[in-house]
């Protein structure tokens, strides 16, 4: 487990990414982490997040984007699918 003493920040926006709890994804699928918690992006500027959308669209014809997360268990970071810019806001326990 990695020892995470203060709020990560993205290293794509440079804001203070936030602690999210949600159990219920709702583009479907399973969770691989271990955490009772990840830290999510929520920074609706973030470039991470905004270039997601033409990119998605480009590869896969999917109107759909990604947030930066970093899953404190085990320091691994990886894009975290989302739908519209309030998906997943619901399971945020922090700012």
């Amino acid at each position: 487990m990695k020892d995470i003493k203060e709020d990560p920040i993205c290293q794509h926006c440079g804001k203070k990414m936030s602690k999210w709890a949600g159990t219920q994804l709702p583009f479907g699928g399973c969770t691989t982490w271990t955490s009772e918690f990840l830290y999510v992006c929520f920074n609706d500027e973030c470039p991470y997040f905004v270039k997601g959308w033409d990119w998605m669209w480009n590869n896969y014809h999917r109107h759909a984007s990604y947030r930066h997360m970093l899953d404190p268990d085990t320091g691994q970071t990886n894009p975290f699918p989302v739908k519209s810019n309030d998906a997943l806001r619901e399971g945020i326990t922090e700012e």
